[in-house]
């Protein structure tokens, strides 16, 4: 390991959180600061649960450039694209464009393998060593799919993914229903299925809580409800300043504020490639066929995870939007995806909470993880897969401390 150092994390979701326990592991001196009055409680509060190991395929893609017009005009309920004229948003959205090639789209996704597979390990380890606790469990994903086109797709993407190491079983409807008897409602309406068993599911807000007590057990620290302005870099070390002017040095600074990153890098000159990509989410109680398996509904663009009692149910994908309000329409329109997919997954008439955030997504659908400058290391940029990615990031930025990398 490198020296001890003085470390500030900006940001306390599962990749600030995630980052902090992992450097506490290496020795350091982390203190948490997020302008939030607890960790865990913005994006990673209530998002999808899942932890997509084997799904880390990038948005930008053929099939999305194909359906730009489409998503542009608002015919697609599922994904929406909101432009902006301001020049960060049109240099990320060309930079979108460009990763949509068959090639690039293939290399991406097996970036984003090859990060999943090593925060799968990761993670295991500081759950083990920290007792964390957040319903993590293994009941495997099934992605049904409902036309023969999409599923040549996914047969496709299969042997791309069994060639690196991944598990996968193509299913005929009988044996999806055979696997997971909760989807017999709907086996007339699936063309094919494909089955993961590694995948897991969490709790993102509770390893959240759970990672922020380890962190303060093990000698760390954490400022909240403590908004930053901005980073300088002026002097031996590099320091946060807060909005109402405090200003508070370390040795590092990892910038692990999701949407919030980019804002905070243009006070040290630097531009990110980060634009929100809002997405919804209801929690209900389970219903009268809930599956145990995570299911993927491909047509309908909605993912159910379950957590205990409870069904975690995700989608939407609304890229541009700068606001987390749970609008009525969008979280209507999440409900009926919902129950046109799994019509008993949920009791739909019963949901407990809806939530709304912030993905940061990058054009190429991956984590930015780099010093971006003296003293400063940007862990951000995740999009959809930050709770799959965050434990494999955070040991990025421990190497990049480290210089093992």
């Amino acid at each position: 390991m490198s020296r001890r150092e003085e470390i500030i994390v900006l940001g306390a979701g599962v990749v600030g959180m995630a980052t902090a326990l992992t450097l506490t592991g290496r020795g350091h001196r982390v203190t948490v600061v997020d302008g939030a009055r607890g960790p865990g409680l913005g994006t990673s509060f209530a998002n999808g649960a899942q932890l997509s190991y084997a799904y880390t395929d990038a948005l930008a893609s053929p099939s999305v450039l194909r359906q730009i017009p489409r998503i542009l005009l608002g015919l697609d309920p599922a994904l929406r694209f909101q432009p902006h004229f301001d020049p960060d948003f049109l240099r990320w959205s060309i930079a979108f464009l460009r990763n949509c090639g068959a090639g690039t789209f293939r290399r991406n996704t097996l970036a984003g393998l090859a990060l999943a597979a090593r925060s799968r390990v990761a993670l295991d380890q500081l759950t083990e060593r920290h007792a964390l606790e957040y319903g993590h469990s293994v009941p495997g994903k099934i992605h049904i799919y409902r036309s023969a086109a999409s599923f040549a797709v996914a047969e496709a993407m299969v042997a791309l993914k069994r060639a690196n190491g991944v598990i996968q079983t193509l299913l005929d409807p009988d044996a999806a229903v055979a696997l997971e008897p909760m989807l017999a409602p709907v086996r007339d309406e699936i063309a094919g299925a494909l089955h993961t068993p590694d995948e897991a599911v969490g709790d993102p807000h509770r390893f959240c809580t759970s990672a922020h007590e380890a962190l303060i057990r093990a000698g760390g620290s954490s400022m909240f409800d403590l908004p930053v302005d901005r980073i300088e870099t002026q002097g031996r070390q590099p320091a946060i300043v807060t909005r109402c002017g405090t200003r508070v040095p370390a040795e590092r600074i990892i910038l692990a504020t999701g949407t919030g990153s980019p804002r905070i890098a243009r006070s040290l000159g630097v531009y990110l490639p980060v634009q929100p990509m809002k997405g919804y989410s209801i929690t209900a109680p389970t219903g009268a066929a809930a599956p145990h398996a995570s299911i993927t509904d491909v047509a309908n663009r909605v993912v159910f995870a379950r957590l205990g009692n409870r069904m975690r149910i995700a989608g939407l994908a609304e890229v541009g939007r700068r606001d987390t309000r749970v609008e009525p329409e969008r979280l209507r329109a999440l409900a009926a995806s919902a129950r046109a997919a799994l019509p008993q997954a949920a009791d739909y008439d019963n949901i407990e909470s809806s939530w709304a955030g912030l993905r940061p997504m990058t054009p190429d659908s991956l984590p930015i993880m780099r010093t971006i400058a003296p003293g400063v290391i940007a862990n951000t940029g995740h999009g959809g897969l930050g709770w799959t990615y965050a434990a494999g990031s955070a040991e990025r930025v421990a190497q990049i401390i480290e210089g093992t990398v």
